[in-house]
């Protein structure tokens, strides 16, 4: 029989007001050695007390020496930091995720600008390229980083489901909060990826953690692997994943009507975040299940609202600055996949619920341009259901391919992109933007940054200084050559987004997750700059303050879905009236990694 100490340990079961499992209760909980020594969460290495090594038995297994947290973080970055390339980098961090989960995750809160290029974009990318290579070194036996489901477990989904136990000498069963599932068949903007995606809705998942405070216990990385049509994975001996096809569309909407059935019999209040499925799945899936499920996708909905919020924050500085009003605005979208369509929705929400402008008048605003050209009704191919939205029927008869010349003829006040297609804005377009404008606003967002319409360097260069700047991933600052100031790119990072919509969503648990809750996150986070950000004409806040940003989207959340009715925890219903301590309820349920006690620092109530 093992021996046993009695550890303070959080419950995934027993949360306040049952709304998240964040802060650590009091109940005190007997656990075994397997649980202390062998759980990547309760494993702290090097930190374990000797009365705690000597009850466990496991005296004299490892040095002697006791050492804080803060010395094991130490040393972790010494190492992560001699680390030649960045896949190298993600690979440590991987294997100290699964080991020490507490560690990586005291790392990546308190290093989060450091380590955010890490474990997502743009290594992630990169990882997921490799993934089907490093996979098998990246955790111990029995520690599983993700749930693989194909089409062969349909028949007995449920039972695949419940073998996901990634904390198995836990004695309190799997009861995840929220999961990101993919089926890797648009990854980022390296496409088709198969099996190898798995990287995204881990990294996802280690962000909510990050920036939300979501319990790690209670977090499920799912990969719906169906196949690839990405020829060079079904002949690579290395593959990992399914080696066949796709299917078509039938067996595709079923496969995904059975996982999800399956999880939400066996997980009623978890919530589902979509990401990565391509652009006609993206939009079908959400359509299907949006209003029926609780659930949302973050590429249309997630992306939307932090780019709207990103350029609120640029339309009233031109507004301020320039005069140009909302009814001056022109925007041309470089990109119609999911993701640019869905932002041109949540930003054209935005014109009718902020400016009063009719929805036809709003969505005039918008020119969209695909492989072909500015997409118009006329234009003589047919047209993806999704791109129909926002074809023009004012081109009278005219047919627009190159972007230069669609800028010449849309005289736009902003440039998105979301194209996947690297150094596409080139220094005759932006100089032509710089030219239409006192302030032209450019959002390159094509992730990772190999993918990126342009740098930072170079938005700044071929405008004089002027742009008004987002990109989808980071760059460098730029230090203006003339007078030597630095200026902080933008960046429409999701990760300012779908933490805290998640949060929201877990806390009040609404029905369903509406438009409205998603375009409220944008407004929230629109009113998160400091002073200070505001006058380094920042479009978005330091990402340092994450958690304080986090749960302001949070209850913004929570209060529109008391507002319509929705939201199921109904404990909640008497918190959002003081927004305040609303938002103190909300962080007060974020786990940290010294939640339950760390090292010589835990409660040793019993030997």
């Amino acid at each position: 029989m093992s021996p046993t100490v009695s550890l303070s340990t959080g419950s995934p079961i027993h949360s306040k007001m049952n709304a998240v499992n964040t802060a650590p209760n009091a109940e005190q909980q007997v656990v075994s050695a397997d649980l202390a020594s062998k759980s990547h969460y309760h494993n702290e290495g090097t930190a374990m007390h000797t009365t705690t090594r000597k009850a466990l038995g496991v005296h004299g297994l490892s040095p002697s020496r006791i050492e804080s947290l803060e010395i094991q973080k130490r040393r972790a970055m010494s190492q992560l930091r001699s680390k030649h390339t960045m896949l190298e980098k993600y690979i440590f961090m991987a294997q100290m995720r699964n080991t020490n989960i507490r560690l990586f995750y005291k790392i990546v809160c308190d290093e989060l600008e450091e380590l955010a290029p890490v474990i997502y974009t743009p290594t992630v990318g990169h990882a997921c390229v490799e993934w089907s290579n490093i996979y098998p070194f990246l955790a111990p036996p029995g520690t599983p980083d993700g749930l693989y489901l194909t089409q062969a477990d349909l028949p007995n989904i449920k039972e695949v489901i419940r073998n996901y136990r990634p904390f198995p000498a836990d004695p309190n069963p799997f009861s995840p909060q929220i999961a990101v599932i993919s089926d890797g068949s648009r990854i980022l903007g390296l496409g088709d990826l198969g099996v190898n995606g798995m990287g995204i809705p881990i990294g996802k998942l280690q962000l909510y953690v990050a920036g939300a405070g979501i319990d790690p216990r209670r977090t499920l990385p799912i990969m719906l692997d169906l196949g690839t049509n990405n020829e060079k994975f079904i002949n690579d001996d290395f593959y990992l994943g399914v080696r066949s096809k796709r299917p078509e569309d039938d067996t595709f909407y079923k496969a995904v009507d059975q996982v999800l059935s399956a999880l939400y019999s066996e997980f009623p209040e978890l919530l589902v975040q979509f990401e990565d499925w391509s652009s006609e799945h993206a939009f079908g899936l959400l359509e299907k299940y949006q209003y029926n499920t609780f659930c949302f996708n973050d590429d249309i909905q997630g992306t939307g609202a932090v780019i709207l919020s990103g350029l609120m924050n640029a339309y009233k500085i031109v507004a301020r600055e320039d005069n140009v009003q909302a009814k001056d605005q022109r925007i041309v979208f470089f990109g119609a996949g999911s993701a640019g369509i869905g932002v041109a929705k949540q930003i054209k929400d935005y014109f009718v619920i902020e400016h009063g402008f009719t929805e036809e008048e709003a969505r005039k605003v918008f020119y969209i341009v695909d492989s072909k050209g500015l997409i118009t009704n006329d234009r003589g191919d047919r047209l993806a259901e999704h791109k129909k939205y926002f074809s023009r029927d004012d081109n009278n008869g005219q047919q627009f391919k190159d972007l230069l010349e669609i800028i010449n003829y849309v005289k736009p006040t902003t440039l998105i992109g979301l194209s996947s297609q690297p150094q596409t804005f080139t220094e005759p377009i932006l100089r032509r933007m710089a030219e239409l404008n006192k302030q032209p606003i450019v959002f390159p967002l094509s992730n990772p940054s190999t993918q990126a319409e342009c740098t930072f360097a170079q938005a700044m260069e071929f405008t004089e200084n002027r742009v008004l700047f987002a990109s989808g991933t980071a760059f460098p600052v730029y230090t203006v050559p003339q007078t030597g100031e630095v200026k902080i790119p933008g960046q429409g990072n999701n990760f300012y987004i779908f933490p805290g919509l998640g949060l929201g969503a877990s806390v009040a648990k609404p029905a369903h997750i509406t438009d409205n809750m998603v375009y409220q996150s944008a407004a929230a986070l629109a009113e998160c700059l400091t002073d200070e950000e505001k006058a380094q004409r920042r479009l978005y806040p330091d990402l340092k303050r994450i958690r304080q940003i986090s749960a302001e989207v949070a209850a913004a959340v929570c209060i529109d879905a008391v507002k319509e009715g929705l939201a199921r925890n109904k404990d909640i219903e008497l918190v959002v009236q003081d927004r305040q301590k609303l938002i103190e309820y909300v962080m007060e349920r974020m786990w940290t990694p010294e939640s339950d006690g760390y090292g010589a620092e835990k409660s040793i109530s019993k030997i």
